[in-house]
């Protein structure tokens, strides 16, 4: 893994900007989920609207501690049994956990990543980041960094080279507090 890369990612996200990286599926794009002006900027690259809420990963649970009640020991036995991979999980959002994060929903899309650089990434970072595919709202997810720099042409601060990990589709989504899919299953 380019550590040099990785510093400048890193530094990237420390400053407000949006990285574009590897995850188990396809590229990712990425800034921290406490800054509005970086989320608001990917959902418009993405025309993506802000009611539906984003997907945040982490490199292990404690960095979701920000987002979720980790305390719910009955909702994360579930989650936590299928973590580190490429499963995502509704569960039940902080009071504080921003209404541009978790769209117009009472819980919050979180995963902790199975990807290396993905998941190195969030390590370096010091915390949990947003990861929603890198694409257009509509158009299927780039799998490549020539892609994602073709189909922004420069709108992305960073691109985080890598190969995207084996899984032969988009993470699913489970709702932890009823059980049921949303995506996936």
């Amino acid at each position: 893994m380019n550590h040099p890369a990785l510093a400048t990612a890193t530094t990237t996200l420390s400053e407000s900007g949006i990285v574009a990286y590897p995850t188990e599926y396809c590229y990712g794009l990425g800034c921290d989920p406490m800054n509005r002006g970086a989320v608001q900027r990917i959902l418009q690259l993405k025309k993506r609207a802000w009611s539906l809420g984003l997907i945040v990963i982490a490199a292990d649970l404690r960095q979701l501690a920000g987002l979720i009640d980790l305390s719910r020991k009955d909702l994360l036995q579930q989650p936590c049994g299928s973590w580190p991979g490429p499963h995502t999980w509704l569960l039940p959002a902080l009071p504080g956990t921003p209404r541009w994060i978790r769209g117009e929903h009472s819980a919050v899309a979180v995963r902790v990543t199975a990807h290396p650089i993905a998941r190195t990434l969030c390590r370096r970072f010091g915390s949990a980041i947003v990861s929603t595919s890198a694409n257009r709202s509509g158009r299927p997810p780039l799998r490549t960094s020539h892609q994602v720099r073709t189909e922004f042409k420069g709108a992305i601060d960073f691109v985080l080279e890598g190969p995207v990990g084996r899984t032969n589709g988009p993470s699913s989504i489970r709702d932890a507090k009823s059980g049921k899919w949303v995506r996936g299953g």
